[in-house]
């Protein structure tokens, strides 16, 4: 079978696929992009929290296996735009001390071969093309910029606006979530509705900057751009030196196929990008393709996270909760010299979401109450989200052994996440007395740590250095051992951050983007 030619292939169509077929599209160059699932539906049940969260009706059915061997449906679904369909669209540029060598309680983050310069100009593009909302000089620890944001920050509704000067009468510094959501306030026909469906929810209305509505719609608006829905690649096949990727094996509808081209991009996720080079081995790479140091798969994060439901006796009515963020804990505090971690809003509260987000132990007695019970407690609800950053460790690692994809992962640095839980309660309480002392003495807490199962803000796995020996790729994310393969997700992290992996996922596609069009000039 002589297969298909082209000039890139790009293999996924999230926030790294996506944005790099953007990036390339203007060149000319026939470019071939692979997704195996399609098009999201646009649906009611886009909106529907049972249909979302309870019967995670846009997640794979696939089985993958934890360190322990038990299997899990893992959270991750499988559609043009990949995650960032049903992300919550906070997207944050790494600090620039993130960059560098960081200590933790229990090791160091390392360094990074690109400092934050080298990323800055991409931010800027990238906050750019997915219409980022925020207020430069707001964020107390914020990295330098070139330039502000290009849309004003989404603003708090007035029980937000409550919770913010609650938060700033005990000597905290809360700034509005930098969001990419396509919203104009002054304008009534804004292509964003300000719904209480957005974090965790495609979106219906399509008004999320998603990498299909920002990237890949842009990209196929070019008659040099192929996109393949429900091409699933299952192989690559090298020359016989192994010095170059010859062919890409997709399966569709039951039949195999073959498409060659001069550069291969692999941009399946962090996870599915590592098992595609894992699964890929041959003669000249037998333990995978670009896998030389052993690090394919290896060192992969994501963050340590936890849910807490702040339950209020005044009631919350805002829709769109998600505004508010928190860095005042990000580096630690005087008495404990550690990163910490970031605080986030969580989107609205919907008595739906309940019985899927409870914890364990609350478990059994929220399955009692009624369906207007749940709607009662969300209503006078509001979700944080708290996120530390977890160490690359070699040992946390995927794995296929034979058909099954194993994620081995042991949380690490975990002290520090439990301090930041502690705080934050510490803080909803305080906020409690100070402004609702003659309702309820204080709010109830229930918290719940984010499952391996939900795979969100996934990094590592094929890491990006110099030396051939400790990393996958180059600087330029080029496969050390193979000349024509490239890998653009967020397997490229050397290190996870504190923040939301998403931006820099997209900033560095467009910094690729730049290297490939000229390597192909």
């Amino acid at each position: 079978m002589t297969p298909q030619h082209y000039d890139v292939i790009i293999i996924g169509t999230g926030a790294g696929g996506g944005t790099l077929a953007y990036k390339l599209a203007a060149t000319g160059k026939q470019i071939l992009i692979l997704e195996r699932g399609g098009f999201l539906p646009r649906e009611k049940a886009n909106w529907d929290a049972k249909e979302v969260y309870q019967k995670e009706r846009y997640h794979t059915h696939e089985s993958w296996y934890d360190r322990q061997g038990r299997p899990f449906r893992p959270g991750t679904g499988y559609w043009v735009g990949g995650n960032t369909k049903v992300y919550g669209a906070a997207l944050l540029r790494l600090r620039q001390q993130d960059f560098d060598a960081v200590s933790h309680q229990d090791g160091v983050s390392p360094a990074w071969p690109l400092k934050y310069e080298d990323f800055e100009p991409y931010y800027t593009e990238a906050e750019s093309l997915y219409s980022v909302h925020g207020l430069q000089g707001e964020d107390p620890i914020e990295p330098p910029r070139s330039q502000g944001y290009p849309h004003p920050p989404v603003s708090h509704e007035p029980r937000m606006q409550e919770f913010c000067e609650g938060f700033q009468h005990h000597g905290l510094r809360p700034f509005h979530l930098p969001l990419g959501i396509k919203l104009d306030e002054s304008n009534p026909a804004s292509p964003c509705i300000r719904c209480n469906t957005c974090d965790g929810f495609p979106c219906l209305v399509q008004a999320k900057a998603d990498a299909e509505v920002s990237a890949m719609r842009l990209a196929q608006q070019h008659p040099n751009v192929t996109l393949i829905t429900a091409a699933q690649v299952v192989g690559l096949q090298t020359s016989p030196s192994g010095r170059e990727v010859t062919a890409v094996a997709v399966e569709m509808e039951g039949r195999s196929h073959l498409f060659a081209s001069d550069i291969v991009v692999v941009a399946c996720g962090a996870i599915n990008s590592a098992l595609l080079l894992l699964r890929s081995a041959n003669d000249q790479h037998p333990n995978g393709l670009a896998n030389r140091s052993d690090q394919v798969g290896r060192n992969f994060m994501k963050h340590l996270a936890t849910a807490i439901l702040a339950i209020n006796a005044q009631p919350n009515p805002a829709v769109y909760q998600k505004t508010i963020a928190i860095n005042d804990f990000y580096w630690g505090e005087p008495d404990f010299p550690y990163p910490m971690g970031q605080v986030q809003n969580t989107g609205n509260v919907l008595g739906e979401m309940i019985p899927a987000e409870a914890p364990a132990v609350l478990a059994p007695l929220v399955k009692l109450v009624p369906g207007f019970g749940l709607d009662q407690i969300a209503s006078h609800s509001t979700g944080w989200w708290l996120q530390s950053e977890d160490l690359p460790d070699a040992n946390n690692r995927v794995r296929v052994m034979g058909d099954k994809v194993c994620l081995e992962y042991k949380p690490n640095n975990t002290k520090p996440h439990d301090r930041l839980i502690q705080r934050w309660m510490q803080v909803l309480k305080a906020i409690d007395h100070s402004t609702q002392s003659h309702i309820v003495p204080m709010g109830i807490y229930p918290r719940n740590s984010i499952p391996l199962q939900a795979v969100g803000h996934q990094c590592g796995t094929c890491r990006f250095g110099e030396d051939p020996t400790t990393s996958v790729l180059d600087l330029n994310c080029r496969t050390h051992d193979i000349d024509n393969l490239y890998v653009v997700d967020g397997g490229f992290f050397p290190s996870n951050s504190g923040v939301n992996p998403t931006l820099t996922i997209i900033a560095n596609a467009l910094r690729v983007g730049d290297h490939l069009k000229d390597r192909m000039k």
